[in-house]
């Protein structure tokens, strides 16, 4: 005779149930072990955060891609780095995106706490705006 007992099996995050046929010896257990892990990833420090975002900006085949990571880029609690800013100006000019190249320094302005800050990274990205043509806002709309 055997018994019908359910035992969990992971399953990617998700715990399913499946059927297991065991020997009338061994009692029924049903044991329940769903544990949900909502972060998989490691702390990364900002040096692997600005190199993961650098690589992620050289591989962007499109215009969709360039918004995609820079969207994920400015989600976190952080300012990118010059290097970043200036590989997604790279990136949105490779893919013949002039309104993202200009809207990068939009978003910069309004992630920076300062505008003392924010005037650091224009200094900074002075030579590359200028070598891509990539105007700032005001510039445009004074």
């Amino acid at each position: 005779m055997s018994l019908l007992r359910s035992s969990f099996v992971r399953a990617g995050r998700v715990a399913v149930a499946r059927p297991m046929v065991r020997s009338a010896a061994v009692a029924p257990v049903c044991a329940f072990q769903a544990i949900r892990k909502y972060s998989d990833h490691h702390e990364e420090t900002f040096e692997e955060f600005t190199a993961r975002f650098e690589k992620e900006f050289e591989g962007a085949y499109d215009s969709f891609e360039v918004q995609r990571i820079l969207t994920n880029c400015f989600s976190y609690d952080l300012v990118p780095a010059p290097s970043v800013i200036e590989k997604a100006l790279e990136a949105a000019r490779r893919t013949n995106d002039f309104a993202t190249a200009v809207r990068v320094f939009e978003a910069l302005k309004l992630k920076v706490p300062k505008p003392s800050q924010y005037q650091a990274y224009l200094e900074e990205l002075k030579d590359i705006r200028e070598a891509l043509g990539v105007p700032l806002k005001e510039e445009l709309f004074p």
